[in-house]
């Protein structure tokens, strides 16, 4: 017998119609044998109906009367589960967050679970009831009804599948889990059967909307499997869950953000504090910076470039304007109409050569690379809006996206919550899992990593044409190096400059095809530095927290260490410093992210 949590949410039980098809999933799998829990949201636009009530009485309620208020639409949608459910034979109880026992703090609005008693809802599966529990909400010590706030609903269904030890998590939506890119751009998209929850973090240009990062997270710390499956039919959809033992596919899905635009700035003085000033002016004015590309300076001067929404230009270049003020030196530039291209996969850990596959695929639509920047699983490149749909194309035809690469695991064979079979009693599983709980919404930076094992090689003066980076990173697949962070900045000459990092030991081998790789270009300089620290943060606050990178840099700066390089990804800074400094900038960061053991 298993342990399933459903969560339904608003658009799957919008009428009454949805609300019995929700019911009979849930009858289904309690006549299986399995224990049910349901998590149920508000109906369709009932959230938005109870606001806007609201705002025709006052333009300030208080948000205590809010969460009575918004609370209402999930108690209506439990109520009525419950009934549909007992109409087809079996036992059902609804019950609202204060009923089930989950403890908040007194945070209106957005409150966070301080606790979940989970007593009543085990009597009740005992007793072969399915339980139906209102999502997004719970109350204080003091019986004040509160509400969880954004991505509420996953939040409790994530929270009580962890605090349950349940087998799977099955979130279910308006559509047939997560595609490899997007169907409305590439028909051939094929919908994903696996994913792991690093992947679909990475991803997260396609997974809006399917479920709250955060959730994921939690999740992923917990190990509790979550699949994604479409509400309007049988399907499996989609598993999001540990990366499994097996042979992973080396590229999971292409993700593209379409409207970017690109701010540089060069001339910068290559010293410590300078990126914590950039980035301080993008905080004071809550911009989302994206990609974050800095290549090794030259001649005393540094040049970083990054990437906006398009939407948010205007007011990115008065604060780089008024970073530059601040430092005294430098010259900004930026671009517009640009898109960036993405691939993910947990294979790329143990692959060579995706860079030089990608690079090539590019070549071959005759797509240029603005600037290049990668995590330890995703490759990201920027290039001219017109030419996104062929990058899209390119890259997922070169990777082989649409063929199929396996299946859904069935019910059961999802990969088990590991508490399952862990020393921890079932009371002191519980203990754990509600320690954490109230910090769920604090997680912005997971960890920092350092790593010594790298050094570092860039090529420069080379001409900015298509298939340059192609013919590079072939070089280095051919010969098996295992190439991590690169970075290719912005070209302003007609001339590209980039770096990358390679094993220590295969820095030798490295050079010597990269040499002869560059042969063909007369203008080509390599230069390279043996001993590096590449400094690694974590999050998936990085992208919702603006106030991230800033931090980071203001560590680095506060211990006057310089940094050489930075890329990113959407849950990812990396940044390349000098080796004698990697300890001491380890421990600065760790500190400031209240890391620190």
């Amino acid at each position: 017998m298993l342990l399933v949590v459903q969560k339904f949410g608003g658009t799957s039980v919008a009428d009454a119609d949805k609300i019995k098809a929700a019911a009979a999933r849930a009858v289904k799998a309690k006549r299986l044998g399995h224990q049910v829990v349901m998590v149920v949201s508000a109906r369709g636009k009932k959230t938005d109906e109870l606001v806007g009530l609201a705002a025709e009485i006052t333009d300030e309620p208080p948000a205590r009367e809010m969460d009575m208020l918004l609370s209402t639409g999930e108690q209506e949608s439990v109520a009525l589960m419950a009934m549909a459910v007992q109409t087809l034979g079996e036992q059902a109880i609804s019950l609202t967050g204060g009923q089930i026992g989950i403890v908040t703090d007194s945070t209106h609005t957005k409150a966070r679970i301080q606790s979940i008693s989970t007593e009543r809802m085990r009597n009740a599966l005992r007793a072969g009831k399915i339980v139906i529990a209102a999502g997004f909400q719970g109350t204080d010590e003091d019986l004040n009804i509160t509400t969880l706030g954004r991505g509420g609903s996953d939040t409790t269904a994530v929270a009580l599948a962890a605090v349950l030890q349940a087998d799977v998590c099955e979130i279910y939506t308006d559509v047939e889990g997560v595609f490899t890119t997007d169907p409305r751009m590439v028909a051939e998209a094929r919908k994903i059967s696996r994913i792991s929850y690093d992947e679909m973090l990475e991803l997260a240009s396609l997974g809006a909307g399917v479920m709250h990062s955060r959730s994921i997270e939690f999740a992923s710390k917990f190990r509790v499997p979550i699949r994604v499956r479409p509400s309007y039919s049988d399907e499996e959809g989609t598993l999001i869950a540990p990366e499994p033992a097996e042979q992973l596919p080396v590229v999971t899905g292409v993700a593209f953000v379409r409207d970017e635009a690109r701010v540089s700035l060069s001339k910068l003085p290559d010293r410590p504090g300078v990126m914590q000033v950039v980035l301080e002016k993008m905080s004071e004015r809550k911009i989302p910076v994206d990609m974050i590309v800095q290549d090794v300076g030259e001649g005393g001067l540094a040049e970083v470039s990054f990437t906006v929404p398009q939407t948010d230009l205007a007011e990115t270049l008065t604060a780089a304007g008024a970073a530059i003020d601040e430092l005294g030196a430098g010259e900004l530039l930026h671009g517009t109409n640009l898109s960036k291209v993405s691939v993910v996969g947990a294979g790329m850990r143990t692959h060579t050569g995706v860079a030089a596959q990608m690079f090539r695929a590019l070549r071959d639509a005759d797509v240029n690379i603005g600037m290049i920047t990668t995590s330890e699983i995703k490759i990201s490149v920027l290039v001219d809006r017109d030419q996104c749909e062929s990058a899209v194309h390119a890259v997922h035809t070169a990777f082989g996206l649409h063929e199929e690469h396996g299946q859904v695991p069935p019910l059961g064979q999802s990969g088990v919550n590991p508490a399952k079979s862990a020393s921890m009693t079932s009371e002191e599983w519980e203990s754990d899992v509600i320690s954490r709980l109230s910090s769920m919404e604090d997680i912005v930076v997971s960890n920092v990593h350092l790593d010594r094992s790298q050094s570092r090689v860039t090529v420069s003066n080379i001409p900015d044409n298509p298939g340059i980076a192609s013919t590079l990173f072939r070089a280095n697949a051919e010969a098996g190096v295992m190439v991590d962070m690169i970075v290719q900045n912005i070209s302003h000459s007609r001339q590209a400059h980039l770096s990358f990092t390679v094993p220590r030991d295969e820095l030798e081998k490295s050079l010597e095809v990269t040499r002869a790789a560059a042969a063909q270009w007369d203008t080509a300089q390599i230069d390279h530095q043996e001993q590096i620290a590449k400094l690694s943060v974590t999050g998936i606050g990085l992208r919702s927290h603006t106030g991230v990178g800033e931090k980071l840099f203001q560590a680095l700066a506060a211990a006057d260490i310089n940094v050489q390089m930075i890329n990113t990804s959407e849950v990812r800074i990396s940044t390349v410093v000098d080796a004698d400094h990697g300890e001491a900038a380890h421990a600065a960061v760790l500190a400031a992210f209240d890391l620190a053991e």
